[in-house]
């Protein structure tokens, strides 16, 4: 599995070609992301009918990608607009889970 640690995690909202590979992706990252290029963020990429996904991230020396293809069903797009996801969105989003809502229960104090 995807080892990603403590990185910050951005999910293109767009379609991409999944016949881009690390160039491709990195131009898109340079392009959307340019302010976390290298700051050891994961990147998510899906095609438009949602059924490929790709994840770009910078692994201390070089870039590393991650694919996954469903054979049946598509990923579900996550609700919302902001660029950025939690942790628990990306496993969700992985795991083909719909939320009913995407608000926490409750968070605790710092």
């Amino acid at each position: 599995m995807l080892n990603i640690g403590q990185a910050r995690i951005y999910l293109y909202r767009g379609a991409t070609d999944m016949r881009k590979s690390f160039d491709g992706l990195h131009n898109l990252v340079c392009a959307h992301f340019p302010e976390v290029e290298l700051s050891g963020s994961l990147f998510v990429f899906m095609n438009r009918r949602q059924t490929h996904l790709k994840a770009l991230y910078w692994d201390e020396d070089g870039f590393a990608l991650w694919c996954k293809r469903l054979q049946k069903g598509c990923f579900r797009a996550l609700p919302g607009e902001s660029p950025r996801i939690s942790r628990r969105e990306l496993n969700m989003l992985l795991e083909g889970l719909v939320p009913k809502r995407m608000n926490k229960r409750f968070s605790l104090p710092k």
